[in-house]
């Protein structure tokens, strides 16, 4: 359900703009569909989690905001975003 310090490491690696950037909306989306990823497993034993059922869906709808404001600021990057997460089919 949670993601290891390692892969939010790894992750930030993968998604950043720059050496310090840690926070870019690339990054946040990242570790959202991982984290979301996680909690959809996580869901599909436990059918009857409904606080959890809440929690993926404040974080798909975070993740929808930050990829909006992608799409508006720099729509080459968001597209990039959805190609690299397989996020879109």
């Amino acid at each position: 359900m949670t993601i290891t310090k390692d892969r939010k490491t790894e992750l930030i690696g993968q998604f950043k703009l720059s050496d310090n950037d840690t926070g870019s909306p690339e990054v946040q989306i990242a570790i959202l569909t991982t984290r979301i990823t996680g909690l959809t497993e996580h869901l599909r034993t436990h059918k009857k989690d409904f606080a959890g059922r809440r929690g993926l869906l404040m974080m798909v709808s975070r993740r929808r905001r930050l990829l909006d404001y992608l799409k508006k600021v720099n729509p080459q990057r968001y597209l990039d975003v959805i190609r690299r997460l397989d996020i879109r089919k």
